[in-house]
C-alpha cells in the first residue's frame, strides 16, 4: 500500500493536481482548477497514513501536527502538512515547482510589473485571497529579475513554493523554522546579508510592516504579500499594522510604496481559471492621500484614472467579460457592488 500511495500522489501532480489530500478511511482527493474532486474510490487505511507519517520523518504518535518537505520516492519535492481530524490522520501535499510561468503567461500587466522589479528601493505588494494565484505572480516577478538583472535575491518564505535556480541573479531562499525563526528577526537578519531584493513571503504584524519599510528606505527592493482584495482594502490594512496615528510611518508608506496588484482567480469560460486583476502605481496623488490617511479617495481615483498604470478591479471585469474571457453572472458576483457592474455594462460611467 505505501508504495502503492506514493505512485497514486506521483500521478496526482503529474495529472495537473494543485493539492492532493489523504484522509485515514477516506478516498485520496485532489484540486484541480479550483475544484476538490476524489481521485480514486478506494479509502486510505490507517496502517497506510501511519506508514506516509513516518516516511516524513514524523511520529503521530507523538505530533499532532507538522510542516515539512519531502521527496516523493522517484517523484519530486513537496511541501506536506500533517494534521489530525477527529482523531483521525490527514495530510495535505503541494508541489515545490522550480518551472516557473513567465509574467505574459499568466495574464498579468508584464510591463508595468518589469517597471517595477526595475525599482532600486521601495515595496511593492501582492495581494489576494488565498489560492488566488500570489505566490505565482511574485515567483514569476523574481524570476524575471533573475534573468534580466544582477541582483542578491533573499527570500524569506513559510512555505517555500518554488526553487529557484540562479541565473544572472543569486538567491538566498530562507525558510521560516527552518532557517529563521520568524518574519521579523528574519527580516532583520537579511538585511546583513548585503540584499538587492527581499521578497517577505508575507506581511503579518506591525514589527514586520514597518521593518520591510525601513529596508525599502535604506535602498532595497522589498516585494511581500497581504489578504486583501483589493488596492483600497490592502493600504487599509496596511495602515492599520503601521498604526493610523503614526504620522510617521504613513510617510514612510507613502514615499515608498512602488505599487500594489489585487488579484483573484476566477473560472474562465471554456475551462481553466483567470486573473480578475486590479493595480495602482503610487505617484503624486497617491502619495499625499496615503500620507493624510485618506485611502477611500484612492477608489475614485482607480476609477477615473484613464493611465496604463492604474486599473480597477471593476473595469477589468467588464473588459474581461466584453473580451469573452468571464461569464458576466460570475464577473457581476465577484463586484463589491453588483449594481456598479451593472452600470458599467450598460455604458454608464460615475
Amino acid at each position: 500500500m505505501h508504495s502503492a500511495l506514493h505512485q497514486l500522489i506521483r500521478d496526482a501532480f503529474a495529472d495537473s493536481a494543485t493539492d492532493v489530500f489523504l484522509v485515514e478511511d477516506e478516498p485520496p482527493r485532489i484540486r484541480r482548477e479550483g475544484d476538490v474532486v476524489v481521485l480514486h474510490p478506494g479509502q486510505i487505511p490507517r496502517e497506510a497514513m501511519e506508514e506516509f507519517w513516518k516516511s516524513c520523518r514524523i511520529d503521530p504518535a507523538a505530533h499532532l501536527e507538522a510542516d515539512i518537505s519531502w521527496q516523493v520516492p522517484e517523484g519530486g519535492r513537496v511541501r506536506v502538512n500533517l494534521y489530525h481530524t477527529l482523531g483521525r490522520l490527514a495530510a495535505v501535499l503541494r508541489p515545490i515547482r522550480n518551472t516557473i510561468p513567465p509574467l505574459a503567461e499568466l495574464g498579468l500587466p508584464g510591463s508595468l510589473l518589469e517597471s517595477w522589479m526595475q525599482r532600486r528601493y521601495g515595496l511593492i505588494l501582492i495581494t489576494g485571497p488565498t489560492g488566488s494565484g500570489k505566490s505565482t505572480t511574485v515567483a514569476s516577478c523574481l524570476d524575471w529579475i533573475n534573468r534580466n538583472l544582477s541582483r542578491h535575491i533573499v527570500t524569506l518564505e513559510d512555505p517555500i513554493e518554488f526553487l529557484f535556480t540562479n541565473d544572472r541573479s543569486l538567491f538566498s531562499q530562507r525558510e521560516m523554522r527552518q532557517d529563521s525563526t520568524n518574519f521579523a528577526t528574519g527580516l532583520r537578519s537579511a538585511l546583513r546579508q548585503s540584499p538587492d531584493v527581499l521578497f517577505l513571503g508575507e506581511i503579518r504584524d506591525s514589527e514586520t510592516a514597518l521593518t520591510a519599510l525601513q529596508a525599502a528606505e535604506t535602498g532595497h527592493l522589498v516585494i511581500s504579500t497581504l489578504h486583501s482584495s483589493s488596492v483600497v482594502d490592502t493600504l487599509d490594512r496596511f495602515t492599520h499594522l503601521l498604526g493610523t496615528e503614526s504620522t510617521g510611518a504613513l510617510s514612510l508608506l507613502a514615499s515608498q510604496l512602488v505599487g500594489v496588484l489585487s488579484q483573484q482567480l476566477l473560472p474562465r469560460l471554456g475551462g481553466g481559471l483567470f486573473p480578475a486583476l486590479e493595480y495602482m502605481q503610487n505617484e503624486a496623488a497617491t502619495r499625499r492621500w496615503i500620507q493624510e490617511n485618506r485611502i477611500t479617495e484612492l477608489q475614485d481615483h482607480l476609477l477615473k484614472s484613464n493611465e496604463s498604470t492604474n486599473c480597477s478591479l471593476l473595469e477589468y471585469l467588464v473588459a474581461s467579460v466584453q473580451q469573452g474571457y468571464l461569464d458576466p453572472d460570475i464577473a457581476r458576483a465577484s463586484c463589491a457592488r453588483p449594481q456598479d457592474f451593472d452600470r458599467a455594462m450598460r455604458g454608464i460611467s460615475g
